[in-house]
Order: C-alpha cells, then sequence, then structure tokens
C-alpha cells in the first residue's frame, strides 16, 4: 500500500484509510467477528489508517477497535473523533465544543480503546455556541499532555479552519469528497491546500451508491441511515441511477470496477487526499485497496470531470445540514 503524508505533520498514513463506521452502527447489523477479521486484514494489506469516533454505536466501535489495538497498537495510526453528545440509550443529545467537555471526551475515548494517545483527533462538528478557539485551545492542551499527536476538524468551512490553525496547526480537514460530492472544491479544498492540512474524504464510495451494489432500498434494513438520506428518495435516486450508470460506463471502460474508478479518481486529485471507504467485508477491502494502484490518465481524467454531473438531493436531511462546512 502506497503511503501519503497528512498534511503540515509529517506523519505517514496509507493512501487508502479504513472508515469503521459501519462496523457498529447506521448500515444494519453487522457482525462482530466478521468486523475484527476485517480490520487485521486491513493491516495485513497495509491499510493502516483508521477512521472511528466517540458517538459510532455510542461508544461500541470504538471498544471494538480495542480488540484489535490490544495487540497490534504500534501498526495502526488511529483517528477519533469528539462532538457529537449521545446518552447511555444512544439518543443523540447535540453539539459540545466546551473544553471541559473536549478533556472528558478524550479521556473517555483512551479508555474504551485501550491506548495510551490517540493519532489524529477530530472535532466531529463544529458547536456554534462555542468558538472554535476555545475548543481548539482545549485540543491543544492535550497535544501539550501527550494524549493526542495530532488534531483535526470535520465539516469545517474554510474560515474556520484559518481560525483554528491561528492557536494550533491543524493536520486534517476530514469531509465528504467524492465523484458525486465535490462542493469543497469551491473554497474549502483551496483553504486547506492554503494552511498545509490534507483532506480526508469519508464516504468516497457515496454510502455504498457508487459501487453499484444498490439500486434501491428494498434490501436495506428498516435502520439504515440511508433510508432518510435525501439522495436515495424519489426524483433523486432515479437521477443518481442516471450518474451511476456513467460510473459504471467508464469503470467498464477502463476494466476496473466502478469503486476503484471512485477512488482512483480522489487519488488523482492530490497527494493531500487520503479516501477513507467503510467496508465491513475482507472482499470489499481487497477490492477498494487496488484501487491505489489504479493510474487515470489526464483524458480519464477529462473524460469523468465532462461526464459526471454531481448527485442530486442534499447530503443529509435538511436540519443537519446547518452543521456542514460550517
Amino acid at each position: 500500500m502506497k503511503k501519503r503524508t497528512l498534511g503540515n505533520s509529517g506523519l505517514e498514513v496509507s493512501a487508502l484509510g479504513l472508515g469503521c463506521m459501519g462496523m457498529s452502527e447506521f448500515y444494519g447489523e453487522s457482525d462482530r467477528a466478521e468486523s475484527i477479521s476485517t480490520l487485521n486484514h486491513a493491516l495485513d494489506l497495509g491499510i493502516q489508517f483508521w477512521d472511528t469516533a466517540d458517538m459510532y454505536g455510542a461508544g461500541a466501535n470504538e471498544r471494538l477497535l480495542s480488540e484489535v489495538l490490544s495487540s497490534r497498537r504500534n501498526d495502526v495510526v488511529l483517528a477519533t473523533k469528539f462532538g457529537i453528545q449521545r446518552g447511555e440509550d444512544g439518543a443523540f443529545l447535540g453539539l459540545c465544543g466546551r473544553p471541559e467537555y473536549v478533556k472528558q471526551a478524550c479521556d473517555a475515548s483512551l479508555q474504551r480503546l485501550g491506548i495510551e494517545h490517540i493519532d489524529l483527533y477530530y472535532q466531529h462538528r463544529v458547536d456554534p455556541e462555542v468558538p472554535i478557539e476555545d475548543t481548539v485551545g482545549a485540543m491543544k492542551e492535550l497535544v501539550e499532555a501527550g494524549k493526542v499527536r495530532f488534531l483535526g476538524l470535520s465539516e469545517a468551512g474554510a474560515s474556520t479552519l484559518r481560525r483554528a490553525s491561528a492557536v494550533h496547526p491543524i493536520t486534517a480537514l476530514q469531509t465528504e469528497y467524492s465523484l458525486w460530492t465535490r462542493d469543497v472544491e469551491d473554497d474549502i479544498l483551496p483553504a486547506c491546500r492554503e494552511l498545509n492540512i490534507a483532506l480526508v474524504a469519508y464516504s468516497p464510495l457515496g454510502r455504498g451508491f457508487l459501487t453499484g451494489a444498490l439500486r434501491n432500498l428494498d434490501n436495506l434494513a428498516e435502520d439504515d441511515y440511508r433510508r432518510t438520506n435525501p439522495r436515495f428518495q424519489g426524483e433523486n435516486l432515479a437521477a443518481n441511477l442516471r450518474l451511476l450508470e456513467e460510473v459504471e460506463s467508464l469503470a467498464e471502460e477502463r476494466e476496473i470496477t466502478p469503486a476503484q474508478l471512485a477512488l482512483s479518481w480522489l487519488l488523482a486529485q492530490g497527494p493531500d487526499i487520503v479516501p477513507i471507504p467503510g467496508t465491513r467485508k475482507k472482499k470489499r477491502l481487497k477490492e477498494n485497496a487496488a484501487a491505489a494502484d489504479v493510474v487515470l490518465s489526464e483524458q480519464d481524467l477529462q473524460r469523468i470531470q465532462s461526464r459526471l454531473p454531481e448527485a442530486q438531493g442534499t447530503r443529509y436531511p435538511e436540519a443537519s445540514m446547518a452543521f456542514v462546512n460550517a
């Protein structure tokens, strides 16, 4: 697996990371033993940049990862996130970026993960009630205490990135970026490059849509998040299926899978982009890993740009869009 350097940190990570959220929540039931096997196989393939958060499964995802970290901690560059509060019953309680909460959340994550330090610690969503300078100031103290190595933000806008960077270097911005979500190219990606911040692209496969495996909601679990996502509804879904047909056509011409086209396109956008596709299955993991070796020509990239529109529909329900690119 090829490596990339995260922004201003000098921290080397696998060119493709692994999003671990779906192993615990949001995409229907998962098999714990299969997830652990997939995590170990990821390391065997050289995929050592793992992404989790304290809110995934209300702490369950971090505890899952701890089962592998207990014996393979030195093999993993571990990123986790704080800021979306949940109750013991899993209920969503809102955002919190208060300095005292930052420190409490970090200690709780370290305990669940069973580790002494977090390699990359993100604020999961910007709290509009707390100045970003205060939140990042508390995160900086975690670095000084040796609990965290590097800092990141998730779904932060360009202005927020600049304000945060004035307090402490920000190593990475995690945001959605893919063939069907390209709004970051307008001002957020340029701001990242101005500040030497890596862009960690979550949902690089459009929540599984760009793999071609999902064409309707019939086989999804009743609690699958995608049942409430606007891009999977009605006219939006119909329009996005036409986009998918173009992806599949382009992939067939290159004799690669749609997922590999989507991931190799992202990797071609610059050495500062690190996609973190999520999967629970070793078969998909191996398919994704092979995308790191696909080289798209300039002609390929031009054809993709000219033939593929962005997705139709917002990427979250309306109430959640206020916290995107904040």
